[in-house]
């Protein structure tokens, strides 16, 4: 029984990458535009499920983006140090985790070789992708996440667009209270937003970005328990002082931010399950 439902979910994992990957087989091009970074953020109100207190983080980040006229490629890469708050297995030192995101768009105005614009929205987009996860905790999380549904790009300075995402999650719990160990949670729906408007107030050269996503409910838990839908915003005002210091647009950004997440991970009823956390960012584009 059990190797006939694995058989299912690897079914259902070909059919989702298939139509991943089809959303990412387009000719090669040159790329017309890309930016790459690494970045740095910092803060002491971090939370985590089943954790009482605050965890302090250092989040260590790789970002890269591109594109032409037909698409474009987005991959980020979060290496999480937390302190002793949050330990990993076997030991009185902070855990560590890496978060993997990469989301393709296929502009639909290449496909149908017509304008997609209407009203405030000049595009729209097939949006695919994955994400990964590893943390070093007694937990064991091992995130795989496939996600694909359309996206509008809107008409502003900068960028801000909003997907409509259909995900299947699977995962791992290596607590011995999980009634299993590996799990795939129920489909569920994912609405995410994310943006970067540019703008200047009295001269200084200002940036407000980041990302918001609603996730509605997934079926059970580890522990068979019903999850919830979740929120989680991301958001930061970045200063960018490499154009007030040596005149380069988009160099070095520095700025406050702050995190609010609803039901981490979907989970309920548990301590550290929400987090209100602001936070120090720094990146340096090259």
């Amino acid at each position: 029984m059990y190797v006939q439902q694995l058989q299912k979910t690897y079914c259902k994992a070909l059919l989702i990458t298939a139509g991943a990957m089809s959303l990412i087989s387009s000719p090669a091009q040159a790329k017309d535009w890309s930016d790459t970074f690494i970045g740095f953020r910092y803060g002491t109100d971090f939370t985590e499920p089943s954790i009482r207190g605050k965890v302090q983080k250092e989040i260590y980040q790789l970002g890269h983006a591109s594109g032409n006229e037909t698409g474009s490629n987005f991959f980020n890469l979060d290496v999480l140090k937390s302190d002793s708050n949050d330990p990993k297995k076997d030991s009185d030192s902070g855990a560590t985790e890496a978060y993997l995101v990469y989301r393709h768009q296929l502009f639909l105005s290449q496909v149908f070789e017509r304008s997609m614009a209407f009203g405030p929205v000049k595009e729209v987009a097939l949006s695919g992708g994955v994400e990964l996860n590893y943390k070093n905790t007694e937990f064991a999380t091992r995130k795989r996440m496939l996600v694909a549904g359309p996206t509008l790009k809107f008409d502003v300075p900068g960028y801000l667009d909003i997907s409509l995402l259909y995900a299947m999650e699977w995962n791992h719990c290596g607590l011995n209270a999980c009634q299993a160990e590996n799990i795939q949670f129920d489909p569920y729906y994912v609405l995410h937003m994310v943006w970067g408007i540019p703008f200047q107030v009295a001269g200084v050269p200002l940036k407000f970005q980041g990302f918001a996503s609603y996730k509605t409910e997934k079926g059970k838990d580890y522990f068979k328990q019903d999850t919830a839908e979740e929120s989680l915003v991301r958001a930061s005002l970045m200063v960018d002082v490499g154009q007030l210091a040596w005149g380069r647009k988009n160099t070095l950004l520095v700025g406050p931010g702050y995190e609010y997440w609803k039901h981490k991970y979907g989970a309920i009823n548990k301590p550290g399950t929400d987090t209100h956390a602001p936070t120090f960012h720094l990146e340096w584009h090259f």
